[in-house]
C-alpha cells in the first residue's frame, strides 16, 4: 500500500511535533509510517496497515465501535506517553471537518515553529517541553511568543535565552490553562 502521510499517526497523532522526530542519530524517527516504524509493535500498524490496508484509524469501517482506538483515544485525554496527547480527539475532529491536507499544513506551520524554538532557544533540555508547546497552543500564540523572546532574549546566552522564552510560554499556559508537561 502506498502511505500518503507518513508524519501522522494512523490514530491521529503529529509526527511533526513528537520529539522523537526531532532527535538527530539512529534514534530518530522518522514518522510513524515509515518503513523503520511499521516494524514496530505498534497495535495501529499492524490492525490498519498491515491487516486493512487502510492509512487511519478514522477510516476504518469498524471506527466507531473499535475498543482498541476508543481506548487509545480515552487514555489520550488523561495521560501522555513521550508524546503529547493532549490535542488528539481535536486534531481527529479537525481532521474529520477539513479532511487530513489541511491538517497536514496546520502541523507543518507548528513544526516550523517548533523547529524556530530548538534552533534558537534549546539548552539541550528543552525539546519535550517546546514540542508540547507547539501541539497544544494556538499558532498565533506561539509566534508572538517567539517574536517577544527574540526581542527580549538578544545577546544573551543560550540558558538565559531558553529561560525567556520558557517563561513567555508558561505565562500564556497561565492565562490559557495549558499544560506544558508530559502528564503521566
Amino acid at each position: 500500500m502506498k502511505i500518503k502521510y507518513p508524519e501522522i499517526g494512523i490514530c491521529g497523532l503529529s509526527c511533526r511535533l513528537c520529539p522523537h522526530y526531532h532527535t538527530e542519530g539512529a534514534s530518530r524517527c522518522d514518522g510513524c509510517k515509515t518503513e523503520s516504524r511499521t516494524g514496530a509493535g505498534c497495535p495501529f500498524i499492524t490492525c490498519a496497515l498491515k491487516k486493512k490496508g487502510i492509512e487511519f484509524c478514522w477510516n476504518c469501517e469498524e471506527n466507531e465501535t473499535c475498543g482498541k482506538w476508543r481506548k487509545h483515544r480515552e487514555s489520550g485525554k488523561k495521560a501522555d506517553s513521550f508524546k503529547c496527547y493532549q490535542k488528539l480527539e481535536d486534531d481527529i475532529a479537525f481532521i474529520q471537518k477539513n479532511g487530513v491536507n489541511e491538517f497536514e499544513k496546520t502541523q507543518k506551520t507548528r513544526e516550523l515553529l517548533l523547529k524556530e524554538m530548538l534552533r534558537e532557544f534549546n539548552e539541550g533540555r528543552s525539546k519535550t517541553y517546546y514540542c508540547i508547546a507547539a501541539t497544544v497552543m494556538e499558532t498565533g500564540e506561539l509566534e508572538e511568543a517567539l517574536t517577544k523572546a527574540k526581542k527580549i532574549s538578544g545577546g544573551l546566552e543560550i540558558k538565559e535565552k531558553s529561560k525567556v522564552l520558557h517563561s513567555i510560554l508558561d505565562e500564556i499556559a497561565i492565562q490559557k490553562d495549558y499544560y506544558l508537561k508530559l502528564r503521566k
